[in-house]
């Protein structure tokens, strides 16, 4: 999978960061960064990251018993997984927040213990790939982290810089350059860790079918609200067609909303990748992706009228509104594809702009093309 490109940052070392790796703690670490980033905050204690790599590890390891490292190494972040599950009694399925709020308050002395044997090489390790200025001996790995961390600051353009030295309470600032390419292409990262690691995963479980599928709880998803939301839309105006077989949408009993992207590649029920279809379609698409070629213009022009009624139709505005809490939780993609005034040339630029990316990642990853055959029933 071939990473977003920048001009002034050097992808090929971020693209190395998990060549050669024999456990799971820089996946899960650079997992931890990823969520900790908002678009606001740069700096994070290592506590705080690890107990985000905790909470990302809790399901695998407690529902499906995944094992995280080698057979016959202990792996501490499994360990500390399965202690709490063991002496608390968390379900598997537990809220990650309710984990991050523990894992934050617990006096518990062996949790403490085996959330600082986490910090002791991955945050210093991770980074090897951008290490070009730089000379660590390997007697430097194992002494003074205020030593080591001297020496790695040296280094020009890394990702992030060590700012405080004080164990678990160590902090590190993300560099702002760096910081505004990983928010911008935060979802993209995250597939691509995740594919890394359920790949490792894969090599370290090799009788576990469907690793994919039980690396994260599954959500609870409602996108109720974005069927009433077209709905409304397609009385405002009865012309809109469907993007596949190009019927008459108010001729549909009961829309179905499909996701252009997969969501199980995207993971998410973002409003600018959904759109209405008839049932029958949208079971037939399945889990793949639809032509580029073909379907994206009409994709486009549905989107970009559902965007025109929202700036002209006061019910139409008031619905989006509502949803949009719920379906658009990136504030660069709401700002970018929902300002106002935009054209209709301009829209569908920056939609494409936003998706394409993410389309392109899932093709790579092996989601299959599909076309409508139109020998569907296409009205319900």
């Amino acid at each position: 999978m071939q990473l977003p490109h920048s001009e002034e940052l050097n992808i090929g070392y971020l693209s190395r960061l998990f060549d050669n790796t024999t456990n799971c703690y820089k996946f899960f670490w650079f997992q931890a960064l990823l969520e900790k980033i908002d678009g606001r905050n740069k700096r994070f204690s290592f506590d705080e990251l690890i107990n985000e790599m905790i909470a990302d590890a809790w399901y695998m390891v407690t529902e499906y018993h995944l094992r995280l490292g080698p057979l016959g190494i202990t792996d501490n972040l499994e360990e500390v997984v399965k202690y709490i599950h063991k002496e608390y009694g968390f379900m598997s399925a537990e809220k990650r927040d309710k984990i991050i709020s523990f894992l934050q308050t617990t006096e518990d002395k062996n949790v403490a213990k085996y959330k600082f044997d986490l910090t002791l090489n991955v945050p210093y390790r991770l980074q090897v790939p951008f290490y070009d200025e730089i000379r660590i001996e390997r007697n430097m790995w194992n002494g003074s982290k205020k030593n080591l961390t001297d020496e790695i600051n040296r280094q020009h353009r890394l990702m992030y810089y060590f700012v405080f030295v004080s164990g678990i309470d160590t902090e590190i600032e993300i560099n702002e350059s760096w910081y505004d390419y990983l928010y911008r292409h935060k979802e993209i990262l995250r597939g691509w860790v995740q594919l890394k690691l359920i790949k490792y995963l894969q090599n370290k479980n090799p009788n576990v079918p469907g690793i994919a599928d039980k690396i994260e709880s599954p959500i609870a998803r409602n996108i109720d609200r974005v069927r009433k939301y077209w709905k409304l839309i397609i009385e405002v105006d009865p012309s809109l067609k469907d993007i596949y077989s190009r019927s008459l949408l108010a001729d549909v009993n009961n829309i179905s909303i499909d996701h252009f992207v997969p969501w199980q590649y995207v993971a998410h029920d973002e409003l600018w990748n959904l759109h209405p279809t008839t049932r029958s379609i949208n079971s037939s698409k399945s889990n793949s992706l639809p032509s580029w070629n073909i379907y994206f213009k009409n994709f486009g022009d549905i989107e970009y009228r559902a965007y025109e009624l929202k700036e002209k139709n006061d019910a139409v505005s008031n619905e989006f509104n509502k949803i949009a809490p719920y379906h658009l939780n990136n504030q660069e993609v709401m700002n970018q594809l929902y300002a106002d005034g935009l054209d209709r040339n301009s829209f569908i630029e920056r939609l494409e702009h936003v998706i394409r990316p993410v389309y392109e990642s899932a093709q790579s990853l092996g989601f299959k093309e599909w076309v409508y055959d139109g020998n569907k029933d296409i009205v319900e």
